[in-house]
């Protein structure tokens, strides 16, 4: 057998008598072992019958197993029953099956180590091939990092019960949360309550015109996920922010803004006086703990977000991904004219809703919208003012709206001293640092308003007092 020194039979044939003498000690082997981790393939295939026979409220043993497996040529060939009566007598303890299951595991890693580097070293030479070296790189990223994370390329299969038994899990963990989300936190009490938190494998759309506050929306649910897992890890997540079109250095400007109480344009300019100074030092050391993670790379394409993604997610455990913004995003490909263009921002949306899925956690990508709001009186934005929507609005499980409609009105204001313009403050009063989230759609729950405070001094959202 190929690369023998990386199979080990007797574990195999001992793991494997040890549930024919006993099918409940089926229950000590972890859950992610699988039946493709034997190196032998009847050995796969044994493992996998008694899994079925177990399955089906009965008893595998070498009778049972012969009813399934005799039409089988590897089995016949390996010596049809007598061969399992052979894996009885290899029994040594029905104890160290665990410890079994874990050899066998590991050397099934080892096996698929050396795979993918074979193929890693194929693709390399093969300079006359379609794929260049970057995809390369990224197809054996991929392949490492679903090994590392228990993905094959068998997928993953659950059981109806064991789908609903996840689904009771997340339902008794929102139950035991007196805020009741089950998923990460925005930071904002009604947003939580609409939504239920960020919920892992969704992929949240959050549009609005130049100037709503979109990128200081998304940056405050960034900040606030991430500082609240500092103390409450079960509703906080780290997080990574790719920033396609600010700086790490401007954003993090925005952030100690938003939290010190001193404007950006301030801190800039230097224009603070000493004591705000040494409170803005102060709020500084606090924020180092957080678990926030800025990529600025300029031009990025959606692979990228995908590896680098993959990587935080395997080092750092990063429970959310929000991408400013994702127009900005490039699909890779070769350029193809912009009449193209709402095909490559469907291409983008189904990978980001697949990057969701894969790494199990929350996406939130921004979007821009089209010029149609500017031309209607009521600049509410509607699902259909996406821009180059294509899927966008079909992959989202939820599309937000920022929208301020003090910017709208700042900018209609009628000559002073006139009856227009005291009725015009008296409106402005009441839009005055009030922001709309509108939720267009959620697939998995009700579409609303939520209002918020807003402060665009400090480009920064709170909670109203009303919430």
């Amino acid at each position: 057998m190929e690369n023998s020194f990386l199979h080990n039979l007797e574990a195999e044939q001992a793991l494997l008598g040890a549930l024919l003498l006993d099918n409940s000690v089926i229950d000590n082997i972890p859950d992610t072992f699988c039946a493709f981790h034997f190196a032998a393939p009847i050995h796969e295939k044994i493992y996998e019958s008694i899994c079925k026979i177990r399955n089906s409220g009965s008893v595998a043993d070498p009778i049972t197993l012969s009813a399934i497996l005799s039409q089988e040529k590897i089995f016949n060939e390996a010596g049809g029953k007598q061969y399992l009566i052979d894996l009885l007598d290899s029994v040594v303890s029905l104890s160290n099956v665990s410890e079994y299951a874990k050899i066998i595991h590991e050397l099934y890693l080892r096996r698929k180590l050396i795979e993918i580097g074979d193929k890693t070293i194929s693709n390399a030479k093969n300079v006359n091939a379609e794929e260049n070296a970057d995809t390369v790189i990224e197809t054996t990223e991929k392949e490492l990092y679903d090994l590392s994370n228990g993905v094959t390329a068998k997928g993953r299969m659950l059981s109806f019960s064991d789908a609903l038994a996840e689904s009771i899990e997340a339902a008794a963990a929102a139950f035991k949360r007196d805020k009741k989300i089950v998923g990460v936190t925005t930071g904002f009490k009604l947003m939580d309550k609409w939504l239920g938190g960020l919920h892992n494998s969704d992929l949240l759309v959050i549009a609005g015109r130049p100037s709503m506050g979109k990128t200081a929306f998304a940056t405050n649910i960034a900040f606030n996920a991430a500082k609240a897992k500092l103390y409450n890890p079960e509703e906080g997540a780290g997080v990574v922010f790719f920033s396609l079109e600010m700086s790490s250095e401007q954003l993090a400007t925005r952030i100690l803004a938003s939290e010190s109480g001193i404007s950006s344009d301030s801190i800039r300019r230097g224009e603070i006086q000493k004591d705000s100074f040494e409170k803005f030092l102060a709020i500084s050391q606090e924020l180092e703990n957080i678990e926030l993670y800025v990529d600025d790379t300029p031009n990025i394409t959606i692979n990228q977000i995908r590896n680098r993604a993959r990587k935080l997610k395997r080092q750092k455990n990063i429970g959310l991904i929000v991408i400013d913004y994702l127009q900005l995003i490039e699909s890779g490909g070769s350029k193809r004219g912009s009449e193209n263009r709402v095909q490559e921002i469907s291409e983008i949306t189904r990978s980001l809703k697949g990057i969701a899925k894969e790494l199990n956690v929350p996406v939130v990508a921004l979007s821009q919208l089209s010029r149609a709001v500017e031309q209607r009186d009521d600049k509410r934005p509607q699902l259909a003012d996406l821009r180059e929507s294509g899927s966008i609005e079909q992959d989202a499980d939820v599309v937000m709206f920022v929208f301020r409609e003090e910017y709208y009105k700042a900018r209609k204001e009628p000559p002073e001293g006139t009856n227009e313009h005291d009725k015009w403050q008296q409106e402005m009063e009441q839009v005055y640092n009030r922001a709309e989230i509108i939720i267009a759609k959620q697939r998995h729950g009700p579409i609303g308003t939520v209002k918020l405070f807003f402060d665009g001094r400090l480009t920064k959202f709170g909670n109203l007092m009303e919430n």
